[in-house]
Protein backbone atom coordinates (compact mmCIF):
# COMPACT_ATOMS: atom_id res chain seq x y z
CA UNK A 1 0.00 0.00 0.00
CA UNK A 2 1.03 3.38 -1.07
CA UNK A 3 1.45 6.09 1.35
CA UNK A 4 2.30 8.88 -1.05
CA UNK A 5 -1.22 11.06 -1.91
CA UNK A 6 -1.31 13.21 -5.15
CA UNK A 7 -3.01 15.79 -2.52
CA UNK A 8 -0.25 15.50 -0.31
CA UNK A 9 3.04 17.73 0.23
CA UNK A 10 4.74 14.59 1.06
CA UNK A 11 4.40 13.51 -2.56
CA UNK A 12 5.98 17.13 -3.80
CA UNK A 13 8.50 16.95 -1.64
CA UNK A 14 10.34 14.03 -3.12
CA UNK A 15 8.50 14.35 -6.99
CA UNK A 16 8.14 18.31 -7.58
CA UNK A 17 7.36 17.99 -10.73
CA UNK A 18 5.36 14.49 -11.28
CA UNK A 19 1.62 15.49 -9.83
CA UNK A 20 0.97 17.58 -13.03
CA UNK A 21 0.58 14.64 -15.09
CA UNK A 22 -2.77 12.35 -15.07
CA UNK A 23 -2.71 8.80 -15.67
CA UNK A 24 -3.96 6.92 -18.69
CA UNK A 25 -6.76 4.84 -17.99
CA UNK A 26 -8.56 2.45 -20.33
CA UNK A 27 -12.48 3.38 -20.72
CA UNK A 28 -15.22 0.51 -19.56
CA UNK A 29 -18.65 0.14 -19.99
CA UNK A 30 -20.63 -1.22 -17.21
CA UNK A 31 -24.36 -1.06 -17.50
CA UNK A 32 -26.89 -2.61 -14.72
CA UNK A 33 -28.75 -4.59 -16.34
CA UNK A 34 -32.70 -4.57 -15.71
CA UNK A 35 -34.23 -4.31 -12.27
CA UNK A 36 -30.77 -3.97 -11.09
CA UNK A 37 -29.98 -0.18 -10.35
CA UNK A 38 -26.80 1.23 -9.06
CA UNK A 39 -26.06 2.05 -5.42
CA UNK A 40 -24.58 4.91 -3.68
CA UNK A 41 -23.24 6.08 -0.19
CA UNK A 42 -25.39 8.88 1.49
CA UNK A 43 -23.69 10.76 5.08
CA UNK A 44 -25.72 9.72 7.69
CA UNK A 45 -24.04 10.47 11.32
CA UNK A 46 -20.34 11.24 11.25
CA UNK A 47 -18.96 10.28 15.10
CA UNK A 48 -17.39 13.62 15.67
CA UNK A 49 -13.63 12.20 16.97
CA UNK A 50 -10.89 9.92 15.90
CA UNK A 51 -11.68 6.36 18.22
CA UNK A 52 -8.11 5.20 17.84
CA UNK A 53 -4.99 7.42 18.25
CA UNK A 54 -1.12 7.21 19.00
CA UNK A 55 -2.46 8.14 22.44
CA UNK A 56 -5.20 5.01 22.48
CA UNK A 57 -4.40 2.07 25.20
CA UNK A 58 -2.38 -0.49 23.87
CA UNK A 59 -0.57 2.40 21.27
CA UNK A 60 2.48 2.79 23.38
CA UNK A 61 4.79 1.17 21.30
CA UNK A 62 3.15 2.99 17.95
CA UNK A 63 5.32 6.01 17.33
CA UNK A 64 3.60 7.29 14.01
CA UNK A 65 0.21 5.64 14.17
CA UNK A 66 -2.43 3.85 12.21
CA UNK A 67 -3.02 2.98 7.90
CA UNK A 68 -5.13 0.84 6.04
CA UNK A 69 -6.26 -2.95 6.81
CA UNK A 70 -9.89 -3.68 7.18
CA UNK A 71 -12.83 -4.11 9.76
CA UNK A 72 -15.01 -6.95 10.17
CA UNK A 73 -18.14 -7.66 12.14
CA UNK A 74 -18.68 -11.01 13.82
CA UNK A 75 -21.57 -11.98 16.15
CA UNK A 76 -21.11 -8.11 17.63
CA UNK A 77 -17.48 -7.83 18.17
CA UNK A 78 -15.74 -5.70 15.73
CA UNK A 79 -12.16 -7.06 14.50
CA UNK A 80 -9.67 -4.32 13.12
CA UNK A 81 -6.81 -5.48 11.18
CA UNK A 82 -4.40 -2.59 10.92
CA UNK A 83 -0.85 -1.65 10.17
CA UNK A 84 0.68 0.08 13.08
CA UNK A 85 4.16 2.48 11.98
CA UNK A 86 5.59 1.64 15.08
CA UNK A 87 9.14 3.45 14.50
CA UNK A 88 11.97 4.59 12.38
CA UNK A 89 12.59 4.10 9.23
CA UNK A 90 9.25 5.99 8.85
CA UNK A 91 6.86 4.01 6.84
CA UNK A 92 9.40 1.23 7.21
CA UNK A 93 9.29 -0.33 10.52
CA UNK A 94 5.85 -1.88 10.87
CA UNK A 95 3.35 -4.24 12.62
CA UNK A 96 0.44 -5.66 11.54
CA UNK A 97 -2.18 -5.23 14.83
CA UNK A 98 -5.57 -7.13 15.67
CA UNK A 99 -7.85 -4.89 17.77
CA UNK A 100 -11.27 -5.53 18.83
CA UNK A 101 -14.35 -3.35 20.12
CA UNK A 102 -17.56 -4.15 21.45
CA UNK A 103 -19.29 -0.42 20.19
CA UNK A 104 -16.94 0.67 17.40
CA UNK A 105 -15.54 3.12 19.97
CA UNK A 106 -13.95 1.69 22.86
CA UNK A 107 -10.83 -0.50 21.20
CA UNK A 108 -8.37 -3.05 22.72
CA UNK A 109 -5.74 -4.52 21.40
CA UNK A 110 -5.97 -8.05 20.92
CA UNK A 111 -1.90 -8.84 19.15
CA UNK A 112 0.33 -8.29 17.11
CA UNK A 113 0.22 -10.59 14.01
CA UNK A 114 3.41 -9.57 12.23
CA UNK A 115 6.44 -7.50 12.26
CA UNK A 116 8.83 -6.03 9.84
CA UNK A 117 12.09 -6.25 9.66
CA UNK A 118 12.76 -2.17 9.06
CA UNK A 119 15.90 -3.48 7.22
CA UNK A 120 16.81 -0.08 4.80
CA UNK A 121 18.98 -1.27 2.28
CA UNK A 122 16.97 -3.10 -0.09
CA UNK A 123 17.76 -6.18 1.09
CA UNK A 124 14.61 -7.57 2.87
CA UNK A 125 11.62 -8.26 0.61
CA UNK A 126 10.21 -8.17 3.89
CA UNK A 127 11.58 -5.11 5.59
CA UNK A 128 8.23 -3.28 5.74
CA UNK A 129 4.35 -4.78 6.09
CA UNK A 130 1.16 -3.24 5.07
CA UNK A 131 -2.03 -3.72 3.46
CA UNK A 132 -3.29 -6.67 5.89
CA UNK A 133 -6.89 -7.74 5.40
CA UNK A 134 -8.91 -10.15 6.78
CA UNK A 135 -10.95 -12.68 4.34
CA UNK A 136 -13.20 -15.47 5.29
CA UNK A 137 -12.81 -18.50 2.88
CA UNK A 138 -16.40 -20.07 2.94
CA UNK A 139 -15.20 -23.07 0.88
CA UNK A 140 -12.44 -23.63 3.29
CA UNK A 141 -13.50 -22.55 6.24
CA UNK A 142 -10.34 -20.77 6.90
CA UNK A 143 -9.57 -16.73 8.10
CA UNK A 144 -6.93 -15.76 5.83
CA UNK A 145 -4.84 -12.60 6.47
CA UNK A 146 -3.50 -10.92 3.08
CA UNK A 147 -0.93 -8.54 3.34
CA UNK A 148 2.07 -6.80 1.40
CA UNK A 149 5.91 -7.19 2.05
CA UNK A 150 8.30 -4.86 0.82
CA UNK A 151 11.61 -4.50 -0.31
CA UNK A 152 13.07 -0.73 1.47
CA UNK A 153 16.12 1.64 0.84
CA UNK A 154 16.39 5.27 0.42
CA UNK A 155 15.06 7.31 -2.50
CA UNK A 156 16.72 8.35 -5.40
CA UNK A 157 16.10 11.61 -7.20
CA UNK A 158 13.89 10.30 -9.24
CA UNK A 159 12.62 6.53 -7.76
CA UNK A 160 10.86 6.57 -4.77
CA UNK A 161 12.06 3.67 -2.63
CA UNK A 162 10.70 3.58 0.96
CA UNK A 163 8.69 0.83 -0.03
CA UNK A 164 8.99 -1.21 -3.61
CA UNK A 165 9.13 -4.26 -5.04
CA UNK A 166 5.82 -5.39 -2.99
CA UNK A 167 4.46 -8.62 -3.31
CA UNK A 168 1.04 -10.18 -2.32
CA UNK A 169 1.16 -12.93 0.71
CA UNK A 170 -1.72 -15.08 1.98
CA UNK A 171 -1.40 -16.75 5.51
CA UNK A 172 -3.98 -18.72 7.42
CA UNK A 173 -5.14 -19.09 10.60
CA UNK A 174 -4.13 -22.38 12.38
CA UNK A 175 -8.01 -22.27 13.96
CA UNK A 176 -10.85 -23.25 11.78
CA UNK A 177 -14.36 -21.66 11.47
CA UNK A 178 -15.23 -17.59 12.21
CA UNK A 179 -13.30 -17.89 15.63
CA UNK A 180 -10.54 -17.99 13.70
CA UNK A 181 -9.88 -14.67 12.77
CA UNK A 182 -7.84 -14.47 16.17
CA UNK A 183 -5.62 -16.60 14.87
CA UNK A 184 -2.30 -17.63 15.24
CA UNK A 185 -1.93 -17.17 11.35
CA UNK A 186 0.90 -19.21 9.48
CA UNK A 187 2.38 -18.04 5.95
CA UNK A 188 0.83 -19.95 3.34
CA UNK A 189 2.63 -18.35 0.36
CA UNK A 190 2.38 -15.57 -2.36
CA UNK A 191 -0.44 -14.74 -4.20
CA UNK A 192 0.54 -11.95 -6.90
CA UNK A 193 4.24 -10.02 -7.42
CA UNK A 194 5.80 -8.29 -9.88
CA UNK A 195 6.62 -10.66 -12.95
CA UNK A 196 6.93 -11.59 -16.73
CA UNK A 197 2.77 -10.78 -17.04
CA UNK A 198 2.96 -7.45 -14.84
CA UNK A 199 1.44 -4.96 -17.27
CA UNK A 200 2.58 -1.99 -17.96
CA UNK A 201 0.38 0.35 -15.65
CA UNK A 202 2.51 -1.31 -13.13
CA UNK A 203 5.68 -0.05 -11.82
CA UNK A 204 8.52 -0.62 -9.35
CA UNK A 205 6.01 -0.29 -6.19
CA UNK A 206 5.28 -3.55 -7.07
CA UNK A 207 1.86 -5.03 -5.83
CA UNK A 208 0.90 -2.15 -3.50
CA UNK A 209 -2.90 -3.48 -2.41
CA UNK A 210 -4.80 -6.62 -2.76
CA UNK A 211 -8.41 -7.83 -1.53
CA UNK A 212 -10.28 -10.98 -3.11
CA UNK A 213 -13.88 -11.14 -3.45
CA UNK A 214 -16.05 -14.08 -4.59
CA UNK A 215 -18.03 -13.55 -8.36
CA UNK A 216 -19.85 -16.24 -9.21
CA UNK A 217 -18.23 -19.53 -9.77
CA UNK A 218 -14.35 -17.67 -9.88
CA UNK A 219 -12.64 -14.99 -7.03
CA UNK A 220 -11.74 -11.74 -7.94
CA UNK A 221 -9.08 -9.54 -6.82
CA UNK A 222 -8.40 -5.97 -6.86
CA UNK A 223 -4.74 -5.40 -6.60
CA UNK A 224 -2.46 -1.47 -6.81
CA UNK A 225 0.72 -0.43 -8.66
CA UNK A 226 1.97 2.77 -9.67
CA UNK A 227 5.18 3.72 -11.82
CA UNK A 228 7.89 4.97 -8.71
CA UNK A 229 10.79 4.40 -11.10
CA UNK A 230 10.06 6.83 -13.81
CA UNK A 231 9.68 10.81 -14.47
CA UNK A 232 7.78 12.70 -16.92
CA UNK A 233 6.40 11.84 -19.48
CA UNK A 234 5.40 8.24 -18.39
CA UNK A 235 4.17 8.65 -14.49
CA UNK A 236 1.37 7.01 -13.78
CA UNK A 237 -0.24 7.84 -10.40
CA UNK A 238 -1.81 5.06 -8.14
CA UNK A 239 -4.47 3.13 -9.66
CA UNK A 240 -5.46 -0.72 -9.45
CA UNK A 241 -6.58 -3.58 -11.45
CA UNK A 242 -8.20 -7.10 -11.10
CA UNK A 243 -6.53 -10.25 -11.43
CA UNK A 244 -8.78 -13.61 -10.63
CA UNK A 245 -8.20 -17.25 -9.69
CA UNK A 246 -10.36 -20.50 -9.12
CA UNK A 247 -10.19 -20.04 -5.23
CA UNK A 248 -8.64 -17.83 -2.94
CA UNK A 249 -5.39 -19.58 -2.72
CA UNK A 250 -5.02 -19.38 -6.41
CA UNK A 251 -3.52 -19.58 -8.77
CA UNK A 252 -3.94 -15.93 -9.37
CA UNK A 253 -3.58 -14.78 -13.37
CA UNK A 254 -3.84 -10.37 -14.07
CA UNK A 255 -7.12 -9.48 -16.02
CA UNK A 256 -7.27 -8.93 -19.30
CA UNK A 257 -9.07 -5.97 -21.13
CA UNK A 258 -10.25 -4.16 -17.55
CA UNK A 259 -6.77 -2.60 -16.33
CA UNK A 260 -6.34 -0.30 -14.94
CA UNK A 261 -9.98 -0.55 -13.81
CA UNK A 262 -11.06 2.74 -14.83
CA UNK A 263 -12.47 4.30 -11.40
CA UNK A 264 -10.56 7.85 -11.13
CA UNK A 265 -7.64 8.91 -13.94
CA UNK A 266 -5.03 9.89 -11.61
CA UNK A 267 -4.95 8.41 -8.15
CA UNK A 268 -7.29 5.13 -6.64
CA UNK A 269 -5.58 2.47 -3.95
CA UNK A 270 -6.69 0.15 -1.48
CA UNK A 271 -10.48 -0.76 -2.83
CA UNK A 272 -12.23 -3.34 -0.56
CA UNK A 273 -15.39 -4.84 -2.09
CA UNK A 274 -18.85 -5.42 -0.30
CA UNK A 275 -21.53 -8.07 -1.68
CA UNK A 276 -24.76 -5.98 -1.05
CA UNK A 277 -28.43 -7.81 -0.91
CA UNK A 278 -29.53 -7.45 -4.23
CA UNK A 279 -26.42 -9.00 -5.50
CA UNK A 280 -24.29 -5.98 -6.88
CA UNK A 281 -21.34 -5.10 -5.61
CA UNK A 282 -19.85 -1.64 -3.81
CA UNK A 283 -15.83 -0.76 -3.24
CA UNK A 284 -14.37 1.65 -1.21
CA UNK A 285 -11.12 3.04 -2.16
CA UNK A 286 -8.64 6.39 -1.14
CA UNK A 287 -8.75 8.72 -3.52
CA UNK A 288 -8.10 12.41 -4.36
CA UNK A 289 -10.67 14.82 -2.93
CA UNK A 290 -10.40 16.56 0.41
CA UNK A 291 -12.17 14.73 3.23
CA UNK A 292 -13.38 12.29 1.16
CA UNK A 293 -13.15 8.38 0.51
CA UNK A 294 -14.01 7.35 -3.12
CA UNK A 295 -16.76 4.55 -3.81
CA UNK A 296 -17.77 2.80 -7.23
CA UNK A 297 -20.27 0.02 -8.06
CA UNK A 298 -20.51 -2.91 -10.08
CA UNK A 299 -23.72 -4.89 -11.20
CA UNK A 300 -21.07 -8.32 -11.30
CA UNK A 301 -17.99 -7.52 -9.85
CA UNK A 302 -15.57 -7.13 -13.00
CA UNK A 303 -17.25 -4.08 -14.33
CA UNK A 304 -16.76 -1.00 -12.59
CA UNK A 305 -18.81 2.48 -12.58
CA UNK A 306 -16.65 5.73 -12.63
CA UNK A 307 -15.63 6.36 -9.06
CA UNK A 308 -18.26 9.04 -6.79
CA UNK A 309 -16.88 10.97 -3.85
CA UNK A 310 -18.52 10.43 -0.37
CA UNK A 311 -17.38 13.48 2.21
CA UNK A 312 -16.93 11.85 5.36
CA UNK A 313 -16.02 14.64 7.41
CA UNK A 314 -17.44 18.57 7.48
CA UNK A 315 -15.16 21.66 8.90
CA UNK A 316 -17.13 22.43 12.50
CA UNK A 317 -17.78 19.43 14.82
CA UNK A 318 -16.65 16.30 13.82
CA UNK A 319 -13.47 17.53 11.77
CA UNK A 320 -10.64 15.92 13.49
CA UNK A 321 -8.34 14.45 9.86
CA UNK A 322 -6.47 17.17 8.68
CA UNK A 323 -6.02 14.35 5.61
CA UNK A 324 -8.64 12.24 5.36
CA UNK A 325 -7.02 8.50 4.05
CA UNK A 326 -7.94 5.46 3.74
CA UNK A 327 -11.37 3.70 4.20
CA UNK A 328 -11.12 0.05 6.40
CA UNK A 329 -14.46 -1.14 4.29
CA UNK A 330 -18.40 -1.46 5.02
CA UNK A 331 -19.86 -2.75 7.71
CA UNK A 332 -23.15 -4.01 7.53
CA UNK A 333 -25.45 -3.02 10.66
CA UNK A 334 -29.08 -3.54 8.81
CA UNK A 335 -31.94 -1.69 7.82
CA UNK A 336 -29.13 -0.52 4.84
CA UNK A 337 -27.03 1.18 7.26
CA UNK A 338 -23.18 0.59 7.55
CA UNK A 339 -20.30 1.89 9.15
CA UNK A 340 -17.40 3.03 7.56
CA UNK A 341 -14.19 3.17 9.53
CA UNK A 342 -11.82 5.25 7.63
CA UNK A 343 -7.86 6.43 8.34
CA UNK A 344 -7.15 10.16 8.93
CA UNK A 345 -3.97 12.27 9.73
CA UNK A 346 -3.72 14.62 12.48
CA UNK A 347 -0.88 16.86 12.06
CA UNK A 348 0.85 18.31 15.41
CA UNK A 349 0.24 21.59 16.33
CA UNK A 350 2.24 24.03 14.37
CA UNK A 351 3.48 21.56 12.40
CA UNK A 352 4.36 21.99 8.55
CA UNK A 353 4.51 19.33 6.41
CA UNK A 354 7.22 21.48 4.51
CA UNK A 355 9.50 21.31 7.28
CA UNK A 356 9.26 18.12 8.09
CA UNK A 357 11.49 15.75 5.98
CA UNK A 358 11.58 12.00 7.03
CA UNK A 359 9.01 12.15 9.84
CA UNK A 360 4.96 11.64 9.46
CA UNK A 361 4.56 14.49 6.83
CA UNK A 362 0.87 14.06 6.84
CA UNK A 363 0.98 13.98 10.68
CA UNK A 364 -0.24 10.68 12.93
CA UNK A 365 -2.20 8.25 11.78
CA UNK A 366 -5.79 7.86 13.70
CA UNK A 367 -8.53 5.94 12.95
CA UNK A 368 -12.39 7.46 12.92
CA UNK A 369 -15.76 6.44 11.49
CA UNK A 370 -19.19 6.86 10.17
CA UNK A 371 -22.34 6.09 9.59
CA UNK A 372 -23.43 5.58 6.01
CA UNK A 373 -26.85 3.99 3.93
CA UNK A 374 -27.09 2.77 0.41
CA UNK A 375 -29.07 4.85 -1.87
CA UNK A 376 -30.24 4.31 -4.87
CA UNK A 377 -28.02 6.82 -7.81
CA UNK A 378 -29.57 8.74 -10.36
Amino acid sequence: MWRFHARSAAFTTIFPILIAFPAVVLAQENRPPAGVHEQGLVLVEQYPSPVLTVKSPGAEENKYGFEGGNVVKLQGTYHLVTTEMTGDPFWVKTKLAHWSSNDRIHWKRVSTLYESSGEHAGKDPRAALWGPMFIYDEQSQEWNLVYVAYRSAPNTATEFRTDYEGVIWRAVSKVKGPAGIDGPYTDAGVLLRPDKDSQPWEGLLGTDSFFAYQAGDRWLGFYGSANTEVTIPALQHTLFGLAEAPRLAGPWKRSAGTNPVNVEKQFAENPIVSRLEDGSYLAVFDNNYPNAIGYTWSADGLHWMPGRSLVVQTKGKGFWADDVRTPLGLVAEGNGLFTLFYTGYQKPPGSSEKNMPGTPEMGFGAIGFVTVRLQTQN
